[in-house]
């Protein structure tokens, strides 16, 4: 298996079926875990130097922090029902804990923390909802935690991708911190398959090919993306889900087209408009 791909596991007392952190995928920002909760089951956990943004991917629950509660937030039971989802943001030197209404599948997306902005709900009509690219790269993209939101270092979206279709394309890449032109970004990607048996086709990529690997991705893992560009396939009969989570030194995503690939964009929306 690729060292890029982290497998879920059976789930721990906890609940917890996946987990990475700076240490283990080495590098410096991004940290993300995922928890299969039973209905009535509870997590308690300290933010410590963190910040976290708590995303219902499926199911419901109660959310506490320091200095809020929501009670009953969810609606999706599925993530391929393609509403948004209810999420939390949780600021540094905090804490949250989560008790399930219903079997729950929760993503927890950390990254470094100041303390900055206080608890609060991303309810599904504060997520922005745009379909990006035309053709067989279009894809549907929920905004949840975008740029122009307040968060320390955190950004989150979560893109649905049609069976037979490509996304995270053009093949872009935002691995330098030479701004404005590319942000550095770290990040994961948490794919989900439907039917859940099936399989995703992601390449991660730099431009003198010192990393260059093509991946089989199954349901529930993750994919680490240090650098370089990393495509995103959907082979026909499958529908693919994936999460992003990116931090970086500033927290902006400005990404660099694969200038080998950038024309197909330029056809696609070309085409679209005709």
């Amino acid at each position: 298996m690729s060292r890029l791909i982290v497998p879920s596991q059976q789930p721990d007392h906890e609940g917890n079926v996946l987990r990475v952190t700076p240490k283990s995928a080495g590098w410096e920002y991004v940290g993300f875990e995922v928890y299969v909760l039973r209905k009535g089951q509870m997590l308690r956990k300290e933010t410590g130097n963190e910040e976290a943004c708590l995303v219902l991917l499926s199911g419901k629950a109660t959310v506490s922090t320091k200095q809020a509660r929501w009670k009953h937030i969810g609606e999706r039971m599925n993530v391929f029902e393609k509403t948004p989802p209810y999420s939390v943001y949780v600021p540094s030197d905090d804490f949250y804990e989560v008790a399930a209404i219903t079997d729950l599948e929760l993503a927890v997306c950390l990254a470094p923390g100041k303390g900055t902005y206080p608890a609060r709900l991303i309810a599904p009509k504060d997520v922005g909802v745009e379909m990006r690219g035309a053709g067989n790269i279009e894809r549907k993209i929920h905004n949840i935690l975008p740029e122009q939101q307040p968060a320390d270092s955190l950004l989150i979206v979560e893109v649905f991708t049609p069976e037979g279709n490509w996304s995270s394309y053009p093949p872009h890449k935002h691995d330098q911190d030479n701004l404005p032109y590319e942000s550095y970004l770290e990040e994961t990607y948490y794919h989900k398959i439907n039917p859940d048996y099936g399989f995703a086709v992601q390449r991660v990529y730099t431009d003198d090919r010192s990393l260059d690997e093509t991946m089989i991705v199954k349901n529930s893992d993750v994919v680490l993306v240090p650098k370089g560009y990393h495509p995103v396939s959907a082979p026909p009969g499958y529908e693919v889900y994936y999460l992003n989570v990116m931090a970086g030194p500033t927290r902006t995503w400005k990404f660099h087209n694969d200038p080998d690939h950038e024309w197909v964009m330029e056809s696609k929306l070309a085409t679209k408009q005709s």
